[in-house]
């Protein structure tokens, strides 16, 4: 009896992310794209990205996002596979308010290797990057936020994260949150995001004052 409670529940709980998956909205929405057993490919569209201003002049924000409004703290997290093939070509997760504030992380092309690249967009974008010996052929990326701000970390097992980077993002405001990609001077790639999951987590302050006032 006890298995089979345990069943039912594991049906449910797969078949209603399945649901949340298929109920996501696009920012872009490429050509190519679909959802199957719990995963979201797509084939990039060519000569788009997102960047604002810093270092080129220039403003885009045309990539493919896939996402879904949330509020308050949360923890996401993803699976990302890329066949890419030109300079740039990147996917990983993002967290938007609107075109001037904004968070992209994942992986990235540059010079023949793979990066974990990081953009944080507040009126104007920087640009971080890690360099990896190796191509993995897939990697877990992980986001984070808290209060006043949003921790980025990357796993190749999806059991040890190492932490990329912190940066301040806007708190007590709503926030799209999903999968995105990008393939700034390339043609377009395949990109496979799985096991995509977004986990509500307690307002910090809230159980502060909680337990304050028992």
């Amino acid at each position: 009896m006890k298995n089979l409670v345990m069943l039912v529940l594991l049906f449910t709980w797969t078949n209603v992310n399945a649901q949340s998956l298929e109920k996501m909205q696009w920012f872009n929405q490429p050509k190519k794209w679909s959802i199957e057993n719990q995963s979201l490919s797509m084939f990039v569209t060519p000569k788009t990205d997102f960047w604002r201003v810093t270092a080129y002049g220039f403003t885009v924000d045309d990539g493919p996002f896939y996402y879904s409004l949330e509020g308050g703290e949360f923890e996401v997290k993803v699976k990302i596979s890329g066949q890419y093939k030109t300079r740039y070509d990147h996917m990983g997760i993002m967290l938007r308010v609107n075109e001037k504030t904004w968070i992209k992380t994942g992986l990235e092309y540059v010079n023949e290797k793979i990066n974990i690249s990081t953009v944080v967009t507040n009126v104007r974008s920087d640009w971080s990057v890690i360099e990896l010996n190796n191509i993995p052929k897939s990697m877990w990326i992980k986001a984070v936020r808290r209060l006043d701000s949003v921790e980025m970390s990357y796993s190749f097992d999806d059991k040890v994260y190492t932490t990329m980077r912190q940066t301040w993002f806007p708190d007590n405001t709503q926030v799209m949150v999903g999968m995105a990609a990008a393939s700034p001077d390339g043609d377009g790639f395949e990109a496979l995001f799985q096991d995509f999951s977004i986990k509500h987590l307690p307002d910090a302050r809230r159980l502060e004052w909680l337990e304050k006032n028992k």
